[in-house]
């Protein structure tokens, strides 16, 4: 049974003017995922912030989203790291305070092998009894899961289910489908590929895109399974502008003023992120009031 079907949030993490953890609008955001119809909270992602939040952070606003979500829908705790060690120890804890899953990035930086990659994932996931899912994405890591691998990783480690696919590539994509024969759950990483990687056998999208309109995510890919793939074509081509506008910047710069402009307070980010261009703001302002948001 995959750990979800639908659209996922990759959930920012908000913080007070002076940088702290902002709990009282994280649960406030948690809240407005649920009733919006978000089928699962992936909390401490890339759109997280994970990279500068402090290892005692990281493993605090997991324990809260469990807390505050109480298995109404499922938690997915990024956990990843290019220290294998530091990912077994952030996967154990996520995992005693309530996660239903984790999301393992690539290693970055370091650039290990295929081989080196293999016994990372396996390692972590030799050490926690819920579901693993990798997330590969060359473009931020430096490094590329191939098909192979994750077909191996999935078909040899019993808990490693699937992978968040941020690669772009959809040749790499059909080579995973070819190869796992269904053993392999992907999601897309990428919201504006959602609906043609669900053509391939994709479960749905982990989503920046959700942050600033969880329903007309959801109900996209609620459209597509339902067999309306018309209805869920026309709503991915529509928020096109949009979505290019989310990522005409860093992840997470645009969603986080995105949210900010909407009045949803999610305060700043944590450099070396620093404030959007004034042009690139502009054309965001314009997607948003073309896509009804402001």
């Amino acid at each position: 049974m995959s750990v979800f079907t639908g659209a996922g949030v990759a959930l920012v993490t908000p913080f007070h003017a002076d940088g702290t953890v902002n709990y009282d609008k994280l649960d406030e955001l948690l809240e407005e995922q649920v009733k919006g119809g978000t089928d699962a909270i992936v909390i401490c992602g890339t759109t997280g912030e994970s990279a500068t939040l402090t290892e005692e952070e990281h493993s605090e606003v997991i324990r809260f989203a469990c807390e505050r979500i109480k298995g109404r829908i499922p938690v997915v705790a990024g956990t990843g790291s290019n220290c294998t060690e530091t990912a077994i120890q952030l996967s154990r804890e996520a995992e005693a305070d309530g996660a239903d899953a984790v999301l393992l990035v690539s290693p970055y930086y370091n650039k290990t092998t295929q081989k080196g990659l293999k016994e990372h994932y396996q390692a972590i996931a030799d050490e926690i009894h819920i579901p693993a899912i990798l997330y590969n994405v060359p473009s931020r890591t430096g490094v590329n899961i191939k098909p192979e691998t994750i077909a191996w990783l999935c078909g040899n480690v019993e808990n490693i289910v699937g992978v968040k696919e941020a690669s772009g590539d959809f040749s790499a994509i059909a080579q995973i489908a070819n190869l796992s024969d269904g053993t392999v759950d992907i999601w897309s990483g990428n919201d504006d590929q959602t609906v043609p990687m669900m053509a391939l056998g994709a479960k749905g999208v982990i989503s920046v895109w959700s942050n600033v309109a969880p329903t007309a995510v959801h109900d996209m890919c609620r459209a597509f399974f339902d067999g309306d793939t018309a209805r869920a074509m026309k709503t991915q081509i529509e928020a096109i502008p949009l979505l290019n506008a989310l990522f005409c910047e860093t992840n997470p710069i645009p969603v986080k003023t995105a949210m900010n402009l909407m009045g949803k307070n999610v305060g700043p980010f944590r450099r070396p992120l620093v404030d959007m261009e004034p042009e690139n703001l502009e054309r965001l302002k314009k997607a948003m009031q073309g896509a009804g948001l402001l």
